[in-house]
């Protein structure tokens, strides 16, 4: 998914001077405090701070009041304009140098808390966008997407030990550019016959977000009639970081929880994948989750596997509670035996010559943690006067969304994994996944006795540009894979 602000129809024409039409730079919506920075230089001449305003709908805030707006959603699929004033305006056809600037701070990922009351502090999204562009007056028209024809799916065997289905997550970058709106991506999800299992960032998918509105629901349930889905999981997060003065309180973390929940049994869902496991919070959620009758699991994520140390401290809370409603998301990039080869056709088109990509490798595959591993490899880059930050996110990515943990580690868990993302980046000519062992992972989930969906989880767009494959044919390839799997050890 290209990490951009701006594309090739965001120049337009404005009376002040010239707009610049914006993407959200990330997979879920955020909040418009979540803007840290937005600087513009137009044609070599940086233009002042208070010469922009950012248009959002009806609304239109100098950049030092974007801190302030944390009740304003910038839903994924809006596009404000950055207006400039200018000395003389831009028109129609002209082609102008842009560079611009953006950071955005992450308010779900937070990397530390705040101490005596101030802000914690949060995975930052750096954006640099430097781009000839003419001035157009129209948004570009969505490609025409091919619909490559694909034979129906083998009928489910009253044996098979797995549900499969997807998360909406794996079609990010699409639903972004617009390609898809709700009821077409749903459409096209039925069409390859992927499925019955459908789960959902709510972040990502719900415009209301945090609240899902009546509006929402009857959509969700006229498509859901339609094809015959079945919820599988709510994913919800918990936006620490939404004011930027102060992290949430925990009575705010318990209300937007509880915001989260009742949203998820308003579509149907039995289970909320939750993004804290904080004893406190859980204890005040429980009596919740209870009374709507949800289950509820915590990710388990690489680099992290089941007995990472982190996960120990769920685990021990778990005890603590002995509740039957929590459990783990088991998220399999915590179980791959090999880095993705969409990610180092990624590094690749970003600098890395052969001798970097296989010192990336050695380097991953070592045992040290991944801090320690990410900054080695930074070292090295360095060493060899490679700046790092032509890498962008991709020299964090690399570490932190890849881990190598055992498969077989997942049988320590395996009574209480309520929910499986089967994450994955490819799938080879040969119809495997070419970094995680599925075959495995089947043996191991089929002989310890896991009955319960496995959500295609399709993150190739973290690496992959827009387009470059059709991320639900990949699923629907990867679910003939999950089959053939479960079923040669089934028989």
């Amino acid at each position: 998914m290209p990490n951009g602000l701006i594309h090739d129809d965001s120049l337009r024409a404005h009376p002040d001077g010239l707009a610049l039409r914006l993407t959200l730079p990330w997979y879920r919506s955020l909040w418009l405090s979540s803007v840290t920075t937005l600087e513009l230089t137009v044609d070599g001449e940086r233009v002042d701070a208070d010469d922009l305003r950012f248009d959002f709908g009806d609304a239109s805030y100098r950049l030092d009041e974007l801190p302030e707006q944390s009740e304003t959603l910038w839903f994924l699929q809006q596009h404000p304009l950055l207006v400039a004033r200018l000395a003389e305006p831009v028109a129609l056809g002209e082609t102008h140098d842009v560079v611009l600037h953006g950071e955005l701070r992450l308010p779900y990922m937070q990397i530390a808390p705040g101490q005596d009351g101030g802000p914690g502090v949060y995975v930052p999204n750096v954006v640099h966008d430097v781009r000839s562009l003419t001035v157009v007056d129209a948004d570009a028209a969505p490609p025409a997407l091919v619909r490559e024809v694909v034979p129906p799916p083998p009928v489910a065997a009253a044996d098979d030990p797995f549900r499969l289905g997807l998360t909406l997550y794996s079609a990010s970058a699409e639903f972004r550019a617009g390609w898809y709106d709700f009821d077409g991506l749903l459409d096209r999800v039925a069409e390859l016959g992927i499925g019955p299992g459908i789960e959902i960032v709510a972040s990502q998918m719900v415009p209301t977000y945090p609240v899902v509105s009546e509006d929402f629901v009857r959509t969700w349930r006229d498509a859901f009639d339609r094809h015959g889905f079945v919820e599988s999981s709510f994913g919800a997060n918990l936006d620490m970081g939404r004011r930027r003065d102060r992290d949430m309180t925990p009575d705010e973390e318990f209300a937007f929880s509880k915001l989260m929940f009742e949203g998820a049994k308003k579509l149907g869902f039995p289970l909320v994948r939750i993004q804290s496991a904080k004893p406190a919070l859980l204890r005040r959620l429980l009596p919740i989750a209870e009374d709507l009758e949800l289950k509820l699991a915590y990710e388990i994520h690489a680099p992290m596997g089941p007995n990472a140390e982190a996960i120990l401290r769920v685990r021990e809370t778990y005890a603590d509670l002995d509740s039957p409603l929590l459990g783990f998301v088991a998220d399999f990039s915590s179980t791959m035996h090999a880095m993705s080869p969409t990610l180092l056709r990624a590094v690749r088109r970003a600098g890395l010559d052969d001798d970097a990509v296989a010192k990336l490798q050695e380097i991953w595959a070592t045992d040290a943690t991944m801090p320690a591993r990410q900054q080695e490899f930074l070292g090295y880059l360095r060493g060899r006067d490679f700046d790092p930050g032509r890498l962008g996110s991709f020299a964090h990515l690399a570490f932190n969304m890849h881990g190598h943990v055992d498969p077989r580690e997942w049988a320590d868990i395996m009574r209480q994994i309520l929910h499986v993302h089967a994450k994955f980046y490819d799938i080879d000519d040969a119809g495997q996944e070419p970094a995680i062992d599925y075959p495995e992972l089947v043996r191991v989930f089929v002989e310890g006795g896991y009955r319960g969906f496995w959500s295609s989880e399709w993150e190739g767009h973290a690496f992959a540009e827009l387009g470059e494959v059709d991320p639900l044919l990949l699923v629907r390839r990867q679910h003939d894979l999950i089959r053939s799997a479960m079923r040669a050890v089934m028989a």
